[in-house]
């Protein structure tokens, strides 16, 4: 995806969601459903202002910070060699947040369903990608597994990063297993093999500095 079509993508999805959100605003309660624990049920709320338009607002922050990151990484030429998939990335996360604006809205008009049930379908889906998309990763100090290790050398980076890309991918497929459980299953399954992606990649990346010749 070239820059200036995932520009055009990222804007428009800010602004579809603000417009999806001042469109549903006269039908909503003053105070509307707005957290959900891990077994899928809402247990907080917050004022319709707030709980409608904190979303768009975060991903108009995400915008920002696509644009800038480029801009103000001292690699930033490492960033332009992979920037499709970067831009990638991006498209991705706002879609997350777009889905989750639409299950708020659904659930806030009476659409009951298991809430984290249906978050943990998204994540896994942007895990996969985000696996895929570390694998294409070059050295930077914004995105990717970032260690001290990784960012003092191009061989550790990429060593780590074709490992953590294939455990991101297996994380998002265990994540999906946890649908098929009730309760807080579901969430467990998500973050613990999120954590142990992380986790490996990051005792990895030391394990290969300290093979390298210094």
């Amino acid at each position: 995806m070239n820059t200036k079509a995932t520009n055009f993508i990222l804007l428009g999805s800010v602004i579809l969601a603000a417009a999806l959100c001042i469109f549903v605003y006269p039908w909503l309660p003053d105070e509307i459903a707005a957290h959900w624990n891990a077994s899928g049920e809402a247990d907080g709320t917050m004022p319709k202002l707030w709980g409608l338009f904190l979303l768009p607002a975060i991903m108009a922050g995400l915008f920002v910070l696509y644009v800038l990151i480029p801009k103000i990484d001292p690699l930033r030429a490492n960033i332009e060699s992979f920037r499709k998939h970067y831009n990638l990335f991006w498209i991705f996360m706002s879609v997350f947040f777009l889905y989750i604006l639409c299950l708020v809205i659904a659930w806030n008009f009476g659409y009951t369903f298991n809430f984290a049930a249906a978050i943990i379908l998204a994540t896994a889906g942007l895990f996969y990608v985000l696996g895929g998309i570390l694998e294409k990763s070059k050295r930077n100090w914004f995105f990717g597994i970032r260690t001290p290790w990784t960012l003092s050398s191009d061989v550790v980076w990429d060593k780590t990063h074709a490992l953590g890309g294939r455990l991101f991918k297996v994380a998002a497929a265990v994540s999906l297993v946890g649908i098929f459980f009730p309760g807080e299953a579901p969430v467990i399954f998500s973050i613990v093999p999120l954590l142990a992606a992380a986790g490996i990649s990051a005792v990895y990346s030391y394990v290969i500095y300290k093979k390298q010749p210094h």
